[in-house]
């Protein structure tokens, strides 16, 4: 089945709602599974709490989950003149992946944003000490464009990687709507209790809510678990500023899936697949798109971008679902390949065709926002009355609020 129509002529201005600031949750519950839950299944909509989304899941169902971790990635440098200049890290520069890069010892190459950059001259290096364990974080300017900045970082305890150096000298990159300084509870609460792979500079927010409980009651009733890593990048916060979606450039982020949750995949067939969060979400239909691709011949290109923002509404899917994922385990088998590592910058918008999931649980998003079009890709102009619900019964919104449960217009 094709995709009904190409979204490089949505209107962006057709995908908002008034979000008074007072709505958005700057803290999150004590709980993190008394959040509450919205329940939207083929135009009903009702409510429940996180600690209870095993309810309304059924039996044999397989949720995936993103297990990326989030980086301290705000630096805060000093100049020689004892003025201060912030660094937001983004993504590694010319690294195969971002594993390698964060485990580099005395020196990386990193893509970042710079406030306050008029006052960084050229030549100029910023410090930032560090007293336990002590090192001296180095930065200077290697590349500079209209966007962001290639920095070379160097710090002189070798014993040290990236992440170490990121853990102990940054601070949590905190949404820039919540308007206020990280916490030390924020190291803890702007995590999942699964994150595993470092690389993130923002949370897989849907999976805030899950708790120990909630997973045991996942497991009660035979509803599987799977986890794939996407890293998050700043670019998720990115509103959209053309008029319509054809001027707009859909962010890369990498993805990284081992052969077992891809053998999981296999193994599920006709049961359904829920993605916890818009990232599981875009990884997954990604893995459709890439097991497509190598069936034409087309083989994923380290470092390079598997699926491009349009491929779903220009390319003609040939494989079935199953027929993918048995493409994209003989592909790793024949390689001698664990993990398929790749960067996806697919764009899930009305007119997407979902290949692979079948179910959401996801945050509420900001107006205007690529995620806000997944959700109506999920369930077309309902997305309307689900968030005109959430509004009339007081659910909180974005990173550190409540979220719901979508059901794919198709089941």
């Amino acid at each position: 089945m094709t995709s009904l129509a190409h979204p490089k002529h949505l209107s962006i201005s057709d995908f908002t709602y008034e979000l008074p600031d007072h709505r958005i949750a700057k803290f999150p519950l004590a709980e993190r599974d008394a959040s509450k839950l919205l329940l939207y299944r083929d135009g009903a909509i009702s409510e429940d709490i996180y600690k209870n989304i095993a309810n309304h899941i059924p039996e044999g169902a397989l949720l995936v989950f993103n297990q990326t971790k989030v980086v301290n990635a705000r630096l805060l440098f000093k100049k020689p003149t004892g003025g201060q200049i912030e660094v937001f890290c983004l993504a590694p520069y010319q690294y195969p992946d971002i594993q390698t890069a964060m485990l580099q010892k005395g020196k990386v190459q990193w893509e970042c944003l710079v406030g306050g950059a008029a006052k960084w001259k050229p030549g100029m290096a910023l410090q930032l000490t560090n007293e336990n364990p002590a090192f001296t974080l180095e930065a200077r300017i290697v590349i500079r464009d209209a966007n962001s900045f290639i920095l070379g970082l160097e710090w002189d305890n070798d014993s040290l990687t990236f992440a170490e150096v990121l853990h102990y000298a940054g601070k949590v990159p905190l949404p820039p709507y919540l308007h206020r300084d990280a916490l030390l509870s924020d190291e803890t609460r702007y995590q999942t209790i699964y994150a595993r792979d470092e690389g993130s500079v923002a949370a897989p927010t849907a999976g805030l809510h899950f708790t120990d409980g909630v997973m045991q009651s996942l497991k009660e009733k035979n509803i599987d678990t799977a986890f794939v890593t996407l890293h998050v990048g700043a670019g998720t916060f990115m509103p959209v500023k053309s008029a319509t979606m054809d001027g707009h450039d859909m962010h890369e982020e990498w993805i990284d899936v081992g052969i077992e949750t891809i053998e999981r995949l296999i193994t599920q067939k006709e049961q359904k697949i829920v993605a916890v969060g818009t990232t599981s979400m875009r990884t997954l239909e990604s893995l459709y798109w890439i097991g497509n691709n190598i069936l034409n011949g087309q083989v994923p290109q380290q470092g390079q971008v598997a699926v491009g923002q349009w491929l779903p509404y220009e390319e003609q899917p040939t494989a079935t679902t199953s027929d993918a994922f048995l493409a994209l385990k003989k592909y790793l088998d024949e390689n001698g390949l664990k993990r398929l590592v790749t960067r996806t910058q697919i764009l899930i918008a009305p007119g997407y065709t979902f290949r692979v999931v079948s179910g959401m649980v996801t945050n509420f998003h900001q107006p205007q926002s690529t995620l806000l079009l997944l959700v109506a890709a999920m369930i077309g102009d309902q997305w309307r009355n689900a968030y005109q619900y959430a509004m009339e019964h007081d659910f909180r919104f974005l990173s550190y609020g409540d979220g719901g449960l979508y059901w794919c217009v198709r089941w």
